[in-house]
């Protein structure tokens, strides 16, 4: 059977209309149980190449859409008392970022500290903030990285052979990964990230 669904266009980064994605989903829901904070863009530039615009993009939209979305999302929480923020960082908010991930990286390893931070200051309130970090994902993001079909499979060869498992993900390894953290299953667990990157050898 299924349920109630709307559309609402929005601009995370613009917190007018982030207020007005959440007034809509209340109106026609009543509460928000569950915020998963899955927007964002990646722009290829190494630090050198990395103009102010593709700076202040990443890190408008990364960054701060991911507060925008959680400081509003919260306040209706905190009414109910119960509450999942799922973030989506990146294994490049680690540290060992590709080439040409400099300020895309730098604004995911930021959502990945604002993970800790609210997780610190909603726990009292019943709400569970935790974070999927994503490798290599077979998406038309990543795909936009390369300029050719061929290229695209050498740079999909390049990342499988950085994972143990010798694989690239799919989207729905990582939507298994935040529905777990959206599901009641997680209610013991906040302000911790889980790589989903078929073990990039990097970080074990």
């Amino acid at each position: 059977m299924g349920g109630k669904a709307i559309a609402v266009r929005c601009d995370v980064s613009k917190r007018e209309e982030v207020e007005n994605l959440f007034t809509a989903t209340v109106n026609a829901f009543h509460k928000v149980d569950i915020l998963v904070n899955n927007a964002g863009i990646a722009i290829g530039a190494s630090l050198l190449e990395t103009t102010d615009e593709i700076w202040d993009k990443h890190m408008e939209i990364n960054l701060k859409g991911v507060f925008l979305c959680t400081q509003i999302a919260a306040r209706y929480m905190i009414d109910r008392g119960y509450g999942k923020i799922v973030n989506i960082s990146s294994n490049s908010g680690f540290g060992i970022a590709m080439p040409g991930d400099n300020s895309y990286a730098v604004s995911k390893a930021g959502v990945i500290q604002l993970t800790k931070s609210s997780a610190f200051e909603l726990g009292k309130h019943n709400i569970n903030v935790n974070c999927v970090a994503p490798g290599a994902v077979d998406t038309d993001m990543l795909r936009g990285e390369a300029r050719s079909d061929e290229e695209y499979e050498k740079l999909l060869e390049g990342r499988r052979n950085a994972s143990s498992l010798g694989i690239t993900g799919t989207p729905e390894d990582i939507a298994n990964a935040v529905l777990f953290f959206a599901s009641d299953e997680s209610r013991y667990i906040t302000g911790k990230i889980l790589l989903v990157d078929g073990g990039r050898r990097d970080f074990l």
